[in-house]
């Protein structure tokens, strides 16, 4: 179970195909792809920390759609690679870092903030639970395991974050970003539990 429904989630990647397609097409490789996605990532983080963040969220959901753009040109130009897999992966956390890092300074340095600590706290907790749903998957596809389960992968962490924060920025007082990292941080350790379960009865099953 996920909260982004798999017919939302299927129809949006079959529309990136014709995307994905002209990149090949123009010769784009999968690796620059994702080096553009994760400064996209860290740039977001900047604009976040410098109080701008509607472009934060702008350049966050792009970063997002380059993500997944990169995995869709290496399997159409027959360019997937060990290495890549591992590029992608370490970049993707370098640019969760930068984003949580930039969020956690506009919460200390932005006027009017009410609860600026809980709001750097929230960062905290939402960027921990971040790294350990990415490392709780990598630790089980390195036991030859399949671990894709859960309600909040990556994409609706994004989503989450990006959307409200281009419509309505950070809420009066900061309390709408605050609100969002909470609920991030605890989708995000229902994401983990629910991975450690899954990992759980696969191995129970097989005897591991």
């Amino acid at each position: 179970m996920a909260l982004l429904p798999k017919a939302i989630e299927k129809g949006f990647l079959r529309a990136l195909d014709p995307l994905a397609d002209g990149m090949v097409r123009v010769g784009l490789k999968p690796n620059g792809i994702t080096t553009i996605s994760v400064v996209l990532l860290c740039a977001s983080g900047a604009a976040y920390a410098m109080e701008s963040l509607r472009t934060g969220g702008v350049m966050l959901l792009v970063s997002g759609i380059l993500d997944l753009l990169d995995g869709k040109v290496a399997r159409r130009a027959n360019m997937a690679s060990p290495f890549g897999a591992f590029y992608d992966s370490t970049m993707d956390r370098l640019g969760e870092a930068a984003l949580f890092t930039g969020i956690g300074i506009h919460f200390m340095n932005t006027p009017g903030q009410r609860l600026p600590f809980l709001g750097l706290g929230a960062c905290f907790a939402a960027l921990s639970c971040s790294f350990l749903v990415s490392y709780a998957r990598a630790r089980a596809e390195g036991l030859g395991l399949d671990c894709k389960v859960g309600i909040a992968r990556r994409a609706e962490r994004f989503i989450g974050l990006g959307i409200p924060t281009v419509i309505w920025g950070a809420g009066r007082s900061g309390w709408l970003l605050l609100f969002i990292l909470v609920v991030l941080a605890l989708v995000s350790a229902v994401t983990v539990v629910q991975r450690i379960a899954h990992v759980y009865r696969l191995t129970a099953v097989k005897g591991i």
